[in-house]
């Protein structure tokens, strides 16, 4: 009995310590995904005078039929599986150099997360000018190299842009996933290396038999978070193309800005948040069963 009351008080302590979090969640989080809820069931746009029109779920039966917004998912969904696998794969090459002892490691490694700390709108204007037909660095490299003989125009064929902003992004925040599968790296005893190494496991088979095994939840944690920001990415893409060419690179979140801010459609944008939102945490969800799986199979 003395211990289910101090199992009690433990838990009415915890619930009033975390109170506080949670109350904060609510009101940034729970809140304005509620209020778009109740403005998608709404028409408010230059039509109606921004006058709330009830609509029921008219605004969703337009997504069905919206190809712009099937388009801009598209997109989204190329960037974000191109530039997390991209970024998993660098990153993860990039965390074990920097795990290793050499002279200087401190600096180098400081000097590696500098893309991830400068600012988002910065970086994509400068690599706007980096990939400009007529005054970019790459077409100049290039040409001096003799690999082309005319600029080529980055940013202002589809697929080249799309490729473009991806290598952006992946410059960007790769230093990020690189971080934090650092950390689990050093989380990792050096015994167990020698200790397979007497065993007369190869370099390649300690990653895959014990690094992989061991950094799983790094791993698992840096591609879900990458998936969620790239899924959302905005700012990167409407500095360097807006969207362009032709509605090659426009993402998801753009196409919301640009159907609330210049055509003041706030029903439709509201849907649209909605309709984003629950594809969003179904896409995570789904990727938090799939990495389970693959961790549970790792032991």
């Amino acid at each position: 009995m003395q211990l289910d009351k101090m199992r009690q008080r433990e838990q009415k302590t915890g619930w009033i310590l975390v109170a506080p979090a949670l109350i904060i969640l609510m009101l940034v989080f729970a809140y304005p995904i509620l209020r778009a809820f109740w403005l998608s069931l709404f028409t408010q746009n230059l039509g109606t005078e921004l006058k709330l029109i009830f609509s029921g779920f008219a605004n969703y039966s337009r997504i069905l039929g919206d190809g712009r917004f099937w388009q801009t998912l598209g997109n989204t969904t190329v960037f974000t599986v191109a530039s997390v696998l991209l970024e998993l794969i660098l990153g993860m090459g990039i965390a074990l150099v920097l795990n290793q002892s050499f002279a200087g490691r401190g600096i180098v490694r400081t000097i590696s997360l500098l893309p991830w700390a400068l600012p988002t709108a910065l970086m994509g204007v400068a690599w706007a000018w980096i990939f400009n037909d007529q005054y970019g660095v790459i077409n100049d490299i290039l040409m001096r190299l003799g690999l082309i003989k005319n600029s080529i125009s980055w940013l202002g064929d589809p697929t080249l842009a799309m490729m473009a902003v991806i290598t952006a992004d992946v410059w960007k925040t790769t230093p990020f996933v690189s971080l934090l599968l650092l950390a689990g790296l050093q989380s990792i005893p050096g015994d167990l290396y020698e200790a397979h190494a007497i065993d007369g496991a190869s370099s390649w088979q300690s990653f895959r038999q014990v690094t992989l095994p061991l950094l799983m939840p790094q791993i698992a944690i840096a591609l879900l978070f990458r998936f969620t920001q790239a899924f959302g990415i905005f700012d990167l893409i409407q500095v360097m193309t807006g969207g362009g060419p032709a509605g090659a690179t426009e993402t998801v979140s753009i196409y919301i800005y640009s159907t609330v801010m210049r055509y003041l459609d706030f029903g439709y944008g509201a849907a649209l948040v909605v309709c984003t939102f629950l594809l969003l945490v179904a896409a995570v969800a789904i990727a938090s069963y799939l990495l389970s799986r693959a961790r549970a199979s790792q032991f």
